[in-house]
């Protein structure tokens, strides 16, 4: 298989977490050309600069990345995704191509990354059945931890594009309306309660048109890949404004994704039986094919690991999220993303956010150097890692979503 091929010339071993089975994809500049995003393919601690390879190797596919995002291509469909990825192994691992495309190869540390496509509409989904029972559990102690619908459909609200951030982009803390204390009127100032989210987010490549849902087996025809997110919340700010409709200003101030989108070619050995498909769904969520995945999540707060969230036992697929999200006539367009919500396992230290890692704050994390948090202080870093099943017992990795808290500002202030 070419996934475990040698990576010739490039003295890459197969099972390089970022070697020819992975190849993800991004946007990047270079601080002797800043003016100048191009796009990258990620191969060992090296970035091979795309848009010129493909002006020397692949002029009929070069206008996909002449202007250094991700956007063209992803809306050029399968048969062109297969196409590159296919020439990006061949001249990677075949000695002829060494001279042609040498200098393209870019260190790692020098490319800085953007944001690698332009993010066209944002949902966040519910899909982790222990996230949304632990959650039930805090909110509705004694009770059914799940809303009856839970396991008829997968539960999402409609996000805010605008404030997808790339990695390593600062988070401010958000000024909302907080719940009153006692019978007082809601109180205004910087959230107090702000928490993380470790997400795996889903890049929309091939449109789809108004009116047509997008069935549930043509998943692949239109998701391109995978990134990593952090649905970073304000659970004050969430808890007030929720009631009755959902998720609004304690979301929409900050999303972060990984700058390296890994496409769904290379996770073919990550696939596993999601648990949805032991349920009686409905027929349009119904699917015949394994699109559960096998990654392991790892969180570290300020260098610390807080927790390792497995998304193999997320219930709802993303091929179940997306013929939802459709099944109303609602559109697909190039570059939309959407994510699985809080990753989280069935053990304490397997909990993707802090809600649920402190139990509403109720019981504080006590990290390594004696610090403790019940949620997440300005200075504080995130951190979001995680790695995919490859071929032959080999890990793929999936980049990093990285963040830190900036103090509040004032929106009265001058």
């Amino acid at each position: 298989m070419a996934g475990t091929r040698p990576a010739g010339w490039l003295g890459i071993e197969p099972g390089h977490p970022l070697g020819l089975q992975t190849l993800p994809y991004g946007s990047f500049t270079t601080e002797d050309r800043p003016a100048e995003p191009r796009t990258g393919v990620a191969i060992g601690d090296r970035v091979l600069d795309l848009s010129a390879a493909t002006d020397r190797l692949l002029a009929g596919r070069a206008h996909l990345f002449s202007t250094g995002s991700l956007d063209a291509f992803l809306d050029a469909g399968d048969l062109a995704w297969d196409q590159i990825r296919a020439a990006i192994i061949h001249w990677l691992s075949h000695d002829e191509y060494r001279e042609a495309i040498e200098d393209l190869l870019v260190p790692g540390e020098s490319a800085m990354l953007r944001l690698p496509f332009s993010v066209a509409d944002y949902v966040d989904f519910y899909a982790s059945e222990h996230h949304a029972s632990n959650v039930g559990r805090i909110f509705r102690p004694g009770r059914e931890p799940l809303t009856p619908n839970w396991r008829h459909l997968p539960i999402g609200y409609h996000g805010r594009s605008g404030s997808v951030i790339v990695s390593g982009t600062p988070v401010r803390r958000p000024y909302g309306q907080v719940r009153p204390a006692g019978d007082g009127g809601p109180e205004f100032g910087p959230s107090a309660r702000l928490d993380f989210e470790a997400e795996l987010g889903f890049v929309v490549g091939f449109e789809s048109l108004l009116g047509e849902p997008v069935p549930i087996g043509r998943f692949t025809e239109h998701v391109f890949g995978v990134c990593l997110v952090n649905d970073w919340s304000a659970r004050d700010l969430q808890a007030w404004e929720s009631a009755p409709l959902g998720p609004f200003l304690g979301k929409s101030f900050g999303t972060t994704v990984s700058p390296w989108v890994v496409p769904l070619a290379a996770l073919q050995h990550a696939r596993v039986r999601p648990p949805s498909r032991d349920t009686d769904l409905l027929p349009y969520l119904t699917e015949s094919d394994d699109w559960g995945l096998d990654i392991e999540f790892e969180v570290r707060l300020n260098g610390h690991v807080i927790s390792r969230p497995p998304y193999a036992t997320m219930h709802w697929s993303p091929a179940q999220m997306l013929a939802h999200m459709t099944v109303n006539g609602a559109p697909l367009r190039t570059g939309d993303l959407y994510a699985s919500g809080t990753v989280s396992g069935p053990e304490p230290g397997q909990r993707g956010c802090l809600i649920e890692l402190t139990w509403n704050g109720s019981e504080p994390l006590v990290l390594p150097d004696g610090t403790t948090r019940a949620w997440l202080e300005d200075s504080d870093e995130l951190v979001i890692t995680a790695t995919a099943a490859g071929p032959d017992g080999t890990r793929l990795a999936l980049g990093e979503a990285r963040g830190q808290i900036l103090p509040a500002q004032d929106p009265a202030a001058d």
